[in-house]
């Protein structure tokens, strides 16, 4: 499996000088975990997609800290880097994150809104 079906709805995009891993979808993906924030004001945008990133790089891949920088929307998740193989690391891990709901959930009640 190619590492763009690996981690998809996922999608990286290579710049001139960086890359970017993004999401046009949000919304769709995973929509009922943030459904049940919804009252706090999450609504499953950008926006709150980075929320959990930030935990996420926070708890489980801190050494990319510095390495990854996110700029969502509120219509698009987008994290990006010069470094290909830190968004790459991020990418898979984060994507694995999202499939294990549990895990996502645990990450996702300590996020907090942007």
């Amino acid at each position: 499996m190619s590492l763009e079906e690996q981690i998809k709805p996922f999608q990286l995009v290579t710049h001139d000088s960086s890359i970017s891993l993004i999401m046009a979808a949000v919304g769709s993906y995973k929509q009922h975990i943030f459904d049940e924030r919804e009252e706090e004001g999450f609504e499953g945008g950008g926006h709150d997609w980075q929320s959990l990133a930030v935990v996420f790089l926070e708890e489980k891949l801190p050494h990319l800290q510095g390495k990854v920088d996110l700029d969502s929307e509120s219509s698009m998740f987008c994290v990006y880097s010069k470094d290909r193989a830190a968004i790459e690391e991020f990418a898979v891990a984060f994507h694995a994150l999202c499939e294990d709901e549990a895990q996502m959930r645990d990450l996702f009640s300590r996020a907090e809104l942007d």
